[in-house]
């Protein structure tokens, strides 16, 4: 790309982008939820939700954001994440890390260059890319203080990729929490909607519940009932005593050697979660998106394979697609200083012949 097209994406190479996902399929097809009327703008969301399919989180701390030249992860691994056999990527964003935004909130040429490389080379590799606005953490400890700039920034993120074929989507927020409550996340989410919305009518959205998007607020989600070009996301780490073991930040350091054997109780407990949030979406007629979930890699392997497998294979069997936290970092599935795959983890992500 020229330096001018590295600042404005040309609707050129969005347009090339769209055609060749129109051609091959960019995701291991998931069973539909139930049969539903199409979106009355875009792409009907069911639709763009099988596409979405089996997919996997990248580049959310990579020092790339810093400078491309630092890079972990490189194009080569997009190419690995689509021969895997998965068909999306959610792209973790931070741009209020952005040192270049100044008092108006404007995000810097240098980071939206990085993103546009993103983007770029996961449509090339034929894969969907969600742009997940990440800024949890800031968010839930102070959302009246840093509400401006949130949507100050999502409107300049929409605006940047209002072009873009439809195999990009958007994230309002990844897992609202604390002091973002549901009476205030749902107001932040219909603004932001709206906003995003001035420019990219038609493009697919996604949101979740408060609670660090847990399936048990899926109640207190308010959406806008006349935008059904929405897709709603829920995460999965339970139980998180054996998800997070061993995990410093989330106060399970010491906590470690907790297994999970796949018992009936345990298998049955996951499916009470996921059957309550398949009877929400079904009443309200919306797609779910299981957009994390992984075990942290203190827990043993084996342990950690059979938990995958089973949270994989019960949001198929539901149709839900979903994105597998993460690809490298912790909870990993992809080793960077081996340049390979961590082999169990992914081939129970991405079974041989299921």
């Amino acid at each position: 790309m020229s330096a001018k097209n590295a600042r404005h994406p040309a609707a050129a190479w969005w347009t090339l982008a769209a055609a060749l996902l129109a051609l091959v399929a960019a995701a291991v097809p998931v069973p539909p939820t139930a049969s539903q009327e199409p979106s009355t703008k875009g792409v009907d969301p069911f639709t763009q939700n099988r596409k979405l399919g089996r997919g996997v989180n990248v580049l959310g701390y990579d020092p790339l954001w810093r400078s491309l030249g630092k890079a972990r992860f490189q194009e080569r691994h997009f190419r690995l994440i689509k021969e895997a056999g998965f068909g999306s990527v959610r792209i973790v964003l931070h741009p209020f890390r952005d040192g270049r935004a100044d008092a108006e909130h404007r995000l810097s040429d240098r980071w939206f260059k990085t993103l546009d490389w993103a983007v770029e080379k996961a449509l090339a590799n034929r894969l969907l890319a969600i742009l997940d606005f990440h800024e949890f953490q800031a968010i839930g400890e102070n959302p009246q203080g840093n509400k401006g700039r949130f949507l100050a920034m999502w409107r300049q993120i929409a605006r940047r990729y209002k072009d873009a074929p439809p195999e990009v989507l958007f994230e309002i927020l990844n897992e609202p929490n604390k002091k973002l409550t549901a009476p205030l996340w749902n107001e932040f989410l219909r603004e932001a909607l709206a906003i995003i919305r001035e420019s990219n009518p038609a493009r697919t959205v996604i949101v979740g519940p408060v609670s660090w998007n847990n399936i048990n607020a899926l109640d207190k989600l308010e959406l806008p009932e006349g935008d059904r070009n929405l897709i709603v996301t829920v995460h999965y780490y339970s139980p998180f005593a054996f998800t997070h073991q061993g995990a410093a930040w989330a106060g399970q350091k010491d906590k470690v050697g907790v297994p999970w054997s796949g018992t009936a109780k345990e298998r049955e407990a996951i499916e009470r979660d996921f059957d309550k949030a398949q009877a929400w979406a079904q009443k309200r007629r919306r797609p779910l998106y299981l957009g994390e979930f992984g075990a942290y890699d203190k827990g043993d392997l084996a342990s950690r394979v059979r938990w995958t497998d089973f949270v994989a294979r019960q949001a198929e069997k539901r149709g839900w697609s979903w994105a597998y936290w993460q690809f490298d970092g912790d909870f990993i599935v992809y080793d960077m200083s081996r340049q390979q795959w961590v082999r169990p983890i992914r081939d129970a992500l991405i079974p041989a012949r299921r």
